[in-house]
């Protein structure tokens, strides 16, 4: 079976797509059409070309063109032939300090803050819920029932944050378009071809999501944390946060091994990941498949294996 690069992110009624040469948004318009938007992305780097660094390149990069994107779709919600949405104050004064360039300033500040709301609730919130822990934080087995058990507060979140956000009403549209997105993907590494009646039959999980490598994220960071001293909130969260880059790198290491692999071993590393997506993904509809057909076949190659993982 054929493994592909090929990857997309869910959006606002419509999903986008990233190939090897470009990324395609494909968007259902209230009045049923398909906008499809192509995006040139940037020539590979030779920073790509290096384990470890690629995978942190490649996260920010990932970030950066899922905020666009999101923006885009957003931009055909439906919100009424008689409203008009008035600028708010600070898009007025955000567009009369960048002007034009203001879209790709709020896109670096959401980027931003993303990454900060993240350092907040999986870094910082677990490390000062664990230091209510009493242990010896001198002993080595001390230090490793903190980091432990700090562990196990990051998954229990992560566990949480899927639930509760998996029953907002505006998020199971969204899941829908992420299944369609997976199932299209299993569909063209099998050879079929994209009909959606194909499409249909396969499942909405897939070993290299998304929601598979944040669990993978978490698990890497209790390993590697593991082996750091334990010392006050400050300490703590400052050793942690430099240490992001190293994580992201493993991670993304480790995600392209077991989606490389054959072992049978493998369905077991799999299985955690698959569980969260339980929540991350839902039965697509036809229509939203079609959204996914049309922003697949606008990431198609001309190089031969240019996708192969």
């Amino acid at each position: 079976m054929k493994k592909t690069t090929i990857g997309g992110m869910a959006l606002i009624e419509g999903l986008m797509m990233i190939g090897p040469e470009n990324a395609a948004i494909a968007v259902r318009k209230p009045d049923g059409e398909i906008v499809v938007e192509k995006r040139p992305l940037q020539k590979s780097n030779k920073f790509y070309k290096f384990p470890l660094i690629r995978g942190v390149v490649g996260f920010f990069r990932q970030m950066v063109i899922g905020v666009k994107a999101i923006m885009y779709s957003a931009e055909f919600v439906d919100v009424g032939e008689d409203e008009e949405v008035e600028p708010s104050k600070l898009d007025k004064l955000f567009t009369k300090i960048f002007g034009d360039k203001m879209s790709d300033v709020l896109i670096y500040i959401t980027v931003i803050i993303s990454i900060a709301f993240c350092v907040g609730l999986f870094i910082v919130l677990p490390n000062i819920l664990a230091g209510l822990m009493h242990f010896n934080k001198r002993a080595t087995d001390g230090r490793i029932y903190y980091n432990l058990f700090e562990g196990l507060i990051k998954i229990i979140i992560f566990f949480g944050y899927l639930s509760l956000t998996s029953r907002i009403k505006e998020m199971k549209r969204v899941w829908e378009y992420h299944g369609a997105e997976h199932k299209t993907i299993h569909c063209y590494e099998n050879g079929d071809e994209l009909t959606v009646d194909n499409i249909k039959k396969y499942s909405t999980k897939h070993p290299r999501c998304g929601t598979s490598f944040l669990f993978i994220v978490i698990v890497v960071s209790i390993i590697i944390f593991s082996f750091l001293p334990w010392g006050g909130v400050a300490m703590n969260v400052l050793s942690r946060i430099l240490l992001i880059p190293v994580v992201a790198a493993l991670s993304y290491e480790f995600l392209r091994f077991i989606g490389r692999s054959e072992w049978k071993i493998m369905k077991i590393v799999n299985a955690p990941g698959f569980l969260f997506q339980r929540f991350t993904t839902r039965e697509p509809d036809a229509s939203q498949i079609e959204v996914a057909i049309v922003a697949f076949n606008n990431v198609l190659f001309t190089q031969k294996d240019a996708d192969k993982w």
